[in-house]
This record gives C-alpha cells, sequence and structure tokens, in this order.
C-alpha cells in the first residue's frame, strides 16, 4: 500500500462540492433520464416517488413520465441490489451489479439460519424461478407456494431467501408515476429479455463509483456497495487513479478527469428524496452532512425527505395533496437569513412545477422540525 503522506488534502468542505458536481447537484444538466440513472449507479428506490424527486434535483427539463416510460419499456427496473435496498437501475446496470453484490445477498442469508432451518436452498432457487417464470407473483404468493414444499420453516424467511438467491425485479405497473400497483415480481431474465451474465470484477465499477460519488476511500465504496475486500481492486486500478486525504488522514481515491471544484464554489439548494444515494454511500458522511444534523432525518424506521442548502443538509421537507391544492412544507434546522429563504423557495416553486398535479394550485409553507 502506498504512502499518503504527500498526498494534497480535501477538506470536507471540498469534498462535497467535488460529489455534488458529479451528482448534477451543484448545476443541473441536460443528460437524459437514462443516461442519468446509468452515471449515477442506480437510484434508491425503496418508495415509488424517491427516483422521480432524484432525477428532478439533478436534471434540467425532466418530467416524470420520462422515468415511467423508460420502466414501461423495460429499459429500467427496481431491483434488490446495493446494501439489500430496491434501486432503479438501467437493464444493462441490473444484469451487472445485481451479480457484483451477489455476495453480500449471500452473506444477507445467514442471518435467517434459523427460519431457513431444513430448507434446501438450491431447491428453493428452482422452485421460486418456475413460479416467477411462469407469471409475475405477489411476495404473500411466492411465500404461500414455498410454505408448502418446507410448512415448518419461517414465510419471511422463504420470501427473504427467494429475494436473496434471485434477481427479481418488480413489474409494472409498479414504480410508474402516479400509476403505481402492488409489488409483483419476475426474473430479470424473463422480463427484461436477456440471459443472466456472470458477476463481473469490480474494477470497472469502481471507476464508475468514483465518477459519480467520489474521491472517496476503500471503505465509502464497502458502504455503498455493501460488499467487502474492495482494496485490492482498488490496489489495481492505483495508477489509473489520482489519490489524496481527507483531514483525518484517510486516503482517497478519484478517477482523473473527475470535477473537483474549488470548495467555496456556491451550492444551490436542492430538495432530495429520502434515501438519497448521495447522503448514503461513504462511510464518513461529513462532506455532505453536519455534526449537528447527524441522526436528525429519521425516526424510527422512517426517513425524511431533506434539503442542502450551500451544500450541506439542512433540514426537511414534504409534500401534502388534496383535491384542492399542493403544499410544500420546509422545516430548516436552523435559522436561514431572508437570501437563503428566497433561495429555497425558488428552488421549491421549480420542484413544485415538475412534480404537482397539473392545474392544482400550490403553495409553500416554513416550519420548524417536530422530531
Amino acid at each position: 500500500m502506498a504512502s499518503t503522506t504527500n498526498a494534497p488534502v480535501l477538506t470536507a468542505r471540498a469534498l462535497g462540492r467535488a460529489t455534488l458536481a458529479r451528482q448534477s447537484l451543484l448545476s443541473r444538466t441536460a443528460l437524459s433520464a437514462e443516461d442519468a440513472v446509468s452515471h449515477l449507479l442506480g437510484l434508491q428506490a425503496q418508495n415509488i416517488k424517491p427516483p422521480y424527486y432524484a432525477l428532478a434535483a439533478r436534471l434540467a427539463g425532466f418530467r416524470p413520465e420520462a422515468l415511467s416510460a423508460l420502466m414501461e419499456e423495460r429499459k429500467v427496473a427496481r431491483i434488490v441490489t446495493m446494501r439489500s435496498t430496491i434501486h432503479t437501475h438501467t437493464a444493462e446496470d441490473v444484469f451487472t451489479l445485481r451479480p457484483l453484490v451477489q455476495a453480500a445477498r449471500d452473506r444477507e442469508l445467514t442471518l435467517f439460519r434459523k427460519g431457513l432451518d431444513g430448507v434446501d436452498l438450491d431447491r428453493l432457487a428452482v422452485l421460486a424461478r418456475e413460479l416467477v417464470e411462469e407469471r409475475p407473483r405477489t411476495p404473500k404468493e411466492i411465500r404461500e407456494a414455498l410454505l408448502v414444499e418446507w410448512p415448518h420453516a419461517d414465510p419471511q424467511s422463504l420470501g427473504t431467501a427467494a429475494r436473496c438467491l434471485l434477481p427479481l425485479v418488480q413489474v409494472t405497473p409498479r414504480g410508474l408515476w402516479r400509476r403505481s400497483g402492488q409489488v409483483c415480481l419476475t426474473t430479470a431474465e424473463t422480463w427484461l429479455g436477456r440471459a443472466a451474465e456472470p458477476a463481473p470484477a469490480p474494477d470497472a465499477t469502481v471507476l464508475r463509483y468514483l465518477a459519480a460519488f467520489g474521491p472517496a476511500s476503500v471503505k465509502d465504496m464497502q458502504t455503498w456497495s455493501g460488499l467487502t475486500r474492495l482494496r485490492d481492486a482498488f490496489e489495481r486500478l492505483r495508477p489509473r487513479l489520482l489519490t489524496f486525504r481527507d483531514e483525518r488522514g484517510v486516503e482517497l481515491f478519484d478517477v482523473p478527469d473527475a470535477p473537483r471544484p474549488d470548495e467555496d464554489v456556491p451550492a444551490p439548494p436542492r430538495f432530495l428524496p429520502e434515501f438519497d444515494n448521495v447522503l448514503l454511500s461513504h462511510a464518513d458522511r461529513s462532506r455532505l452532512v453536519p455534526a449537528e444534523a447527524k441522526d436528525r432525518t429519521w425516526k424510527g424506521n422512517q426517513a425524511y425527505c431533506v434539503f442542502l442548502l450551500d451544500g450541506f443538509l439542512a433540514g426537511l421537507w414534504r409534500l401534502e395533496e388534496s383535491k384542492e391544492r399542493t403544499t410544500m412544507t420546509i422545516e430548516p434546522f436552523g435559522r436561514p437569513g431572508k437570501a437563503q429563504r428566497d433561495d429555497l423557495t425558488a428552488e421549491a416553486e421549480r420542484v413544485l412545477g415538475v412534480m404537482a398535479r397539473e392545474g392544482l394550485p400550490y403553495e409553500i409553507r416554513f416550519g420548524a422540525v417536530a422530531l
């Protein structure tokens, strides 16, 4: 391992600006929705709306119907990948990223050993595949069918095993803008019409991760992916990468041609959905999350939508829709000045112009965080 003694130091603020630039959060880009999903290595899709809000924050001229069309055309799909969470990926990445993180899904299975006592996992995979390739099935249907074979097993563990062993995608209309249905699953091969591929070496994904989230450490990428033992891939790539240190002395890697703007470059407000990957993809999140904001975006198992101000997480927001109007409530952690409130209002109006129901009036309110 090379010494980091002489590597340039990047402050948390500089790291944040670099990551925001390559996430299209310093200025919106003209990328297509499909190209953006690819560049970002997928979008968190635990709920239906987050992928749409994520792209609205990043793309100039984005319309929600563009992402829905890609889903209907089977150019993108919803599937469990990084960190055992549902992501919206391009069809290409379904066949590269899902096999890449399979080792993490295998480890996840060990958490359910008790509920799977006596279950032949190879046979379970065969039976589950036959079920969902005959026609898309709900998770409940999968569990109930597998219980016939293993009546003493834990139903939830059986369903989790099927999800871990097979690349199951959520078929449309699930995930479509304002048209979503219940979760129904089939295999990626069936839905996307392609044969499965062997798990690739991680090297190409390391380069893509750095281009979207860097500069970053080995541990950062392991946090993003849920994988372990990625050091060897970084070492193989070292001759092609730049190295830096953060303020704690941790070695950071980066691709040479990625943007690293000055730390004082203005960062406009951005409204992000819950679970946005830009906030979840580093072991050290201080580049975007100040110490005083840590742990303020969750309550129990519920995550809140957040906004960035001057490049840092600075509060929560929520959208409420009724038949009469759409209301967006902005709840800063601190007390933004008038100019910052005006900037937040302008950005909120832009987001509402894209995401609110057409023809429905909207209003913007400022409130206090109630946690």
